[in-house]
């Protein structure tokens, strides 16, 4: 028969679950107060929690009640996912060029690629541009409060904004709202590659 002495006690796991997810909302909470320029004292006012009880929780040296949780998050207008969110869990979505989502234009002269997962919700996107010589790509306006960021890495674009037109050559870059009709024209003989970033007002979920 096995010897079980050396085995460690049925709640040793949970013990060891417990002081894990302490470590996660006591970084997170640390984090968080760091980034809004809060001290204890301001966040022990704005959350009614005692200063020595959020000390103990950034420390790690104590699990918060739901309750508790609850008004720290809602001292920073945040849902309390934010602070259970595992960030040091790897995070990290591999995605192979060859299975890349492609959007093309009617006559295949523009063509975008997502650099995203197409998973869970976002406020940002970041795509990959290309144009073929001749290319004429036109957008309607997109939501007030949305805004473009675009770095042209290779050849030379042309983007006009409602009446503005600017000519971007390798290197160089524009960000402008995107709530007004734009598009983007090469009048060039190579492909132009450009990168793009998209924020929107508010997050969009796939």
């Amino acid at each position: 028969m096995a010897d079980l002495s050396s085995l460690p006690p049925a709640d040793a796991d949970k013990s060891n679950d417990d002081k894990h997810f302490a470590r996660v909302i006591g970084t997170n909470l640390r984090r968080l107060r760091s980034q809004n320029n809060l001290s204890l004292e301001k966040l022990a006012r704005a959350a009614g929690v005692s200063r020595a009880m959020l000390g103990q929780i950034e420390l790690g040296q104590s699990v918060p009640t739901v309750t508790v949780l609850a008004r720290i998050a809602d001292a920073f207008t945040l849902p309390i996912a934010a602070f259970v969110n595992d960030r040091s869990e790897s995070n990290i979505t591999f995605l192979p060029a060859a299975d890349a989502k492609l959007l093309r234009s009617a006559d295949g002269t523009f063509v975008s690629r997502a650099l995203f997962p197409f998973a869970g919700s976002r406020k940002v996107e970041f795509y990959e541009l290309r144009l073929a010589p001749g290319c004429h790509e036109t957008s309607d306006a997109h939501a007030a409060g949305t805004s473009e960021n675009l770095v042209v890495a290779h050849g030379e674009l042309e983007i006009s904004v409602g009446a503005e037109v600017h000519r971007l050559a390798e290197g160089d870059a524009v960000y402008f709202s995107a709530d007004a009709p734009h598009s983007y024209r090469n009048g060039g003989a190579s492909e132009v590659i450009a990168y793009l970033v998209m924020t929107y007002p508010e997050s969009i979920s796939y």
